[in-house]
């Protein structure tokens, strides 16, 4: 019995989120979001600024009530009990949480102590995430005297003490110089491996084809595609990418051209990106083929440019 039991805990979604819907005012924020996270996996929401994450993370996490729609953490309706749901949720909000004046532990052994911590457990819990994070050497220095990586990382630490079996992060890497986020990346993918269940959100496209399970993007409050990345890749831009490069009056002429043809084509900057299409037929001008991208599916699906 036992073992039944462990089975379907694990079976489970990490989080389940449907038909929700949020406005302020008259503009939509979110317009009927409904998605399925498995236990242990990676997901990130893809998407520019107000396309909604941010407004989806505070209905998860209780900073917003949702009136339409259901939100489960394993199993557990935030909106009916939500000091359940939420004490299975760790988060990283996008903007800073965290006390500027006072210590690295302190931080950390006054969240422990709100989460309900013995303090002898708390500060040994808090010993092991500074560790994980190599953050040791900082305990006693001021949360303002770190680098911006470095306060990311105390920020993750202080969402992982209470031993979370979900973690949300709002843009974490918002702002950090590439190799700091490269080395956060690298943190986050190992909470991964240890089987912590994530939805993270980020415009940035790199994150998303390097750490995701599964990509959602969003739009304008909607999920308007969800899949694994390189089955997003294949289903929506094909294989290759042949892009040419031109002045203005050239790449206009290339792209009608193409587009007459049947191609899906798309502005890239300075140059042009025809990609594959089922029936099309032409000649392609001379230019440089490569693999096609996530990117390229963002911008074909959204018309908007990512970093």
């Amino acid at each position: 019995m036992a073992e039944r039991s462990t089975e379907a805990r694990a079976s489970v979604p990490a989080l389940e989120v449907e038909g929700l819907a949020h406005s302020f005012g008259k503009r939509k924020a979110l317009d009927g979001v409904s998605f399925v996270i498995p236990p242990g996996s990676f997901t990130v929401l893809l998407g520019q600024n107000g396309a909604g994450k941010t407004t989806l993370f505070n209905l998860i996490t209780r900073l917003y009530s949702n009136r339409t729609g259901s939100i489960r953490i394993f199993g557990t309706e935030v909106r009916k009990h939500p000091s359940r749901a939420l004490a299975q949720l760790g988060v990283v909000f996008q903007q800073r949480t965290i006390d500027l004046d006072i210590s690295v532990m302190q931080n950390l052994l006054y969240a422990a102590g709100l989460q309900g911590i013995p303090h002898a457990e708390a500060k040994r819990r808090a010993e092991a995430e500074l560790a994980r994070f190599e953050l040791t050497e900082r305990a006693r220095d001021q949360v303002r005297q770190l680098s911006g990586g470095q306060l990311r990382r105390v920020e993750i630490a202080r969402a992982l003490l209470h031993r979370p079996r979900l973690l949300l992060l709002d843009e974490p890497t918002v702002g950090l110089d590439p190799q700091i986020r490269q080395e956060l990346w690298s943190l986050i993918d190992a909470l991964r491996s240890e089987g912590t269940s994530i939805l993270m959100s980020t415009h940035y496209i790199e994150e998303a084809e390097r750490l995701a399970d599964t990509v959602a993007i969003m739009h304008q409050g909607k999920i308007i595609a969800r899949g694994k990345p390189s089955d997003l890749v294949r289903q929506h831009a094909g294989v290759q990418t042949h892009e040419i490069y031109g002045p203005p009056a050239r790449l206009a002429e290339v792209r009608a051209d193409a587009e007459a043809a049947g191609y899906q084509v798309r502005r890239t900057g300075t140059a042009v990106a025809i990609l594959a299409a089922e029936g099309a037929n032409g000649t392609l001008p001379e230019g440089i083929t490569r693999a096609a991208s996530l990117e390229d599916v963002f911008v074909l699906l959204t018309g908007e440019e990512v970093e």
